[in-house]
């Protein structure tokens, strides 16, 4: 019988983070944190990309975890544009951590969220690093370099964040970007072979 997700409150460093808890099929065998895309624009953790991605890594034995970050949804505090979204996310690993033990972790990301994760893996240690769509040259704060072996995925027709961006940013770094052929930020009509192509790659 498949393990439904569910919802509860992770305290974080300025309140309440309302956070989807997508859990793994069968045994856990890791935790993976998955960031939604830009609030300003609507992007909250029931975002179609994200839950695609945490499906996907729930059937690989990930226990993922969907906050909503500062002031989004029912999480308290004011949107940061990327800065204090990094401390939310260190919460929500620490507390997954504590559910789940010194498992692997994944971070991951959609558009600004993969901004967001981009950030936090500079911050602390994980795994495994998974960029949708990434928000690269949108904030102030540059994106950082990220792991040789990260997953970055884009789309060729992003209206969004233009491919052409993402490939200057990962040319310095010799990072390979897998691009889906026609299609735009938000994966339209692609969520099923998005889904499969994390799987296949992780």
């Amino acid at each position: 019988m498949l393990k439904q997700p569910e919802t509860l409150v992770i305290a974080g460093p300025v309140g309440a983070l309302s956070t989807i808890v997508v859990p793994a099929q069968g045994e856990t065998t890791g935790i993976a944190v998955v960031c939604h895309p830009n609030p300003t624009q609507g992007g909250t953790n029931t975002n179609k990309v994200v839950q695609t991605a945490a499906k996907a890594l729930s059937q690989m034995g990930y226990t993922c975890y969907c906050p909503n970050l500062r002031g989004v949804g029912d999480s308290d505090g004011v949107h940061d544009h990327g800065a204090g979204e990094v401390d939310d996310v260190i919460a929500v690993v620490d507390y997954a951590k504590s559910v789940h033990g010194d498992l692997p972790l994944a971070l991951a990301g959609f558009s600004f969220g993969g901004f967001v994760a981009a950030r936090t893996r500079a911050r602390i240690a994980a795994d495994k690093l998974l960029l949708m769509g990434v928000a690269v040259g949108k904030y102030a704060i540059p994106t950082p370099q990220v792991p040789a072996d990260t997953l970055v995925i884009h789309g060729e027709e992003d209206e969004v964040i233009p491919l052409s961006a993402v490939m200057e940013w990962a040319r310095p770094q010799g990072l390979p970007v897998l691009v889906f052929p026609g299609t735009s930020h938000f994966f339209h009509g692609k969520l099923i072979p998005l889904g499969k192509m994390i799987q296949r790659c992780w």
